[in-house]
């Protein structure tokens, strides 16, 4: 008998969700069916696949009430935010669709009454996706769709906490003809996961997780010689000028660093504002967090709920507690969010001053509601404590008037993509990834296809009497 996978809701601590994961001859089936699949769905001209997938979109959204409160209870997030990511979900898929390359050439040279010479970018065959529980959605569709798009078959894993996401991709691609064996989904245990990986049967895979997953699924994809695409962890950083419109920062920069409770790689986890505006900034920031609604995520009124697992809640609170034991500020009474419980995954948004580099708070990962701010003199200051990070996920923020200082700030930060007077709000059309421990490759926009396909190259002499003896 297979072992179980069990999802905990952190909504109320019960089991959501139970599944038998995959066994190591089922794993097999599912591989060997993918390779027999897939050179006829790569065969399809490009058009008809996308017109597939759109319809495969179409039956998503068409449950997306369902869909949305299954992500609430498999991960926590307030039901009045999860229909957003559905939303994001069908918008992103859209975008995908349409910036598909018409066709996967990259070159074409030659005269053609002598001989075409040309390249044409191909399918690679099999692709594993593994995709996290915090955005199971959107992280998922960034490589899923562009590897169909692209002419190859796809196997999900998805994360134990959020099952049922892979579970509605397979629905809606079957609704919309999908064949057999193009999108699969498995549910996998880690050691598993690592076999998948490693099988010498899967060309690409595309993971979304931490740093140290990360270097797991490198060196398990090099094992079977599979190429990888890597979404890692991040600490990302946010600067406040002194020509900032303060309300605007205020408002972005609170959301970015407590929406979907701090739960994001692409979240605001560190601040460096101007000296001339950092008690200004520092106590509107105050202000407006103590504002948010911790509590059921169920309730329509609630604005942050649990984090995913109480472990994670603990861990956050050990890094707050550390910091201030090293001199930082803790400017959140957590007796003003009721519901925040230690023993649970309920946990109160946290904002401390008076934090520096030192501290694990503001260098190590932290999958939660806590945010730092630091105090700077200029902005070099500035650009040199936002490039003080192993991390260098999605984004930076920076908050100014001056877009063309702006931008010359930008040009020296050693980051994926860089917003002003915005955060966290990633455009399709634009590519998006990390750098350093915060992983490589892209995903969006044509860039995003280009790691999905490889070149294959053609030379077409007109005749076999054109063609050059080298004896």
């Amino acid at each position: 008998m297979s072992d179980m996978l069990k999802t905990i809701s952190p909504v109320d601590g019960r089991i959501y969700v139970e599944r038998p994961l995959a066994t190591t001859g089922g794993i097999d089936r599912a591989l060997d069916l993918a390779q027999r699949a897939q050179p006829a769905w790569g065969a399809l001209p490009l058009p008809i696949r996308c017109e597939i997938l759109g319809d495969a979109v179409e039956a998503f959204a068409a449950d997306a009430a369902d869909i949305a409160s299954e992500l609430t209870w498999q991960m926590g997030r307030p039901i009045r935010h999860s229909p957003r990511e559905v939303r994001g979900f069908e918008e992103r898929a859209r975008d995908l669709l349409s910036t598909a390359p018409p066709e996967f050439v990259a070159l074409e040279r030659g005269d053609e009454a002598a001989s075409r010479r040309h390249i044409k970018r191909v399918p690679l065959g099999l692709v594993a996706v593994v995709a996290p529980w915090n955005y199971p959605y959107l992280t998922a569709v960034n490589a899923v769709l562009p590897a169909l798009i692209a002419g190859n078959a796809v196997v999900l894993k998805h994360s134990q906490q959020t099952p049922l996401c892979a579970e509605r991709f397979r629905e809606a691609f079957v609704s919309a003809g999908v064949p057999a064996g193009v999108f699969q989904y498995l549910h996998l245990s880690h050691a598993d996961t690592v076999c998948l990986i490693s099988d010498r049967r899967v060309a690409s895979v595309c993971f979304a997780g931490s740093g140290l997953s990360g270097r797991a699924v490198v060196a398990a994809a090099s094992a079977g010689v599979a190429n990888s695409g890597l979404e890692l962890g991040g600490k990302d950083p946010a600067y406040v000028r002194p020509d900032a419109d303060l309300s605007n920062a205020i408002e972005m920069l609170t959301d970015g660093a407590f929406f979907n409770a701090g739960e994001s790689r692409c979240g605001i986890k560190r601040i460096y504002v101007s000296a001339s505006r950092y008690e200004d900034f520092v106590a509107g920031f105050v202000d407006l967090t103590k504002k948010y609604r911790l509590g059921s995520p169920l309730d329509p009124e609630t604005t942050l709920g649990p984090v995913v697992r109480t472990s994670v809640a603990e861990d956050v609170r050990s890094r707050v507690k550390d910091a201030v034991a090293r001199g930082a500020k803790q400017l959140i009474d957590e007796r003003l969010f009721e519901a925040s419980t230690a023993g649970t995954p309920y946990l109160a948004p946290q904002v401390l001053t008076g934090v520096d580099h030192s501290m694990a708070i503001m260098r190590e990962e932290t999958f939660g509601p806590a945010v730092g701010i630091i105090k700077v003199d200029s902005d070099e200051e500035a650009v040199h404590l936002m490039n003080d990070s192993e991390f260098g996920l999605s984004a930076a923020a920076i908050f100014s008037a001056d877009s063309l200082r702006a931008e010359k700030l930008a040009d020296a930060l050693d980051t994926g993509t860089v917003f002003l007077n915005r955060c966290d709000d990633p455009d399709p059309a634009l590519p998006g990834n990390g750098i350093r421990s915060s992983g490589r490759d892209y995903t969006l926009s044509s860039v995003g296809f280009e790691h999905l396909t490889r070149p294959k190259s053609y030379h077409f002499g007109k005749t076999r009497e054109q063609g050059t003896s080298r004896l």
